[in-house]
């Protein structure tokens, strides 16, 4: 499978306030994106789904 890169910003919740990230990352597909964010973002800081924003997913142009 052909892998694209994707920019993702949104938000998590860490004690009382909300702290914004953008990472970017290579999959197949948006959905994979969004699977993988939540992933990453939720086995480093201990977080459910629910305390996950994602804002924006775009695909990054070329490299």
């Amino acid at each position: 499978m052909d892998q694209k890169k994707y920019e993702i910003k949104g938000k998590y919740q860490e004690l009382h306030a909300w702290k914004p990230f953008t990472k970017v990352l290579s999959a197949p597909n948006e959905k994979q994106a969004q699977e993988r964010i939540y992933n990453l973002i939720g086995s480093k800081h201990r977080l459910k789904r629910m305390y996950i924003q994602i804002d924006t997913l775009t695909e990054c142009a070329g490299e």
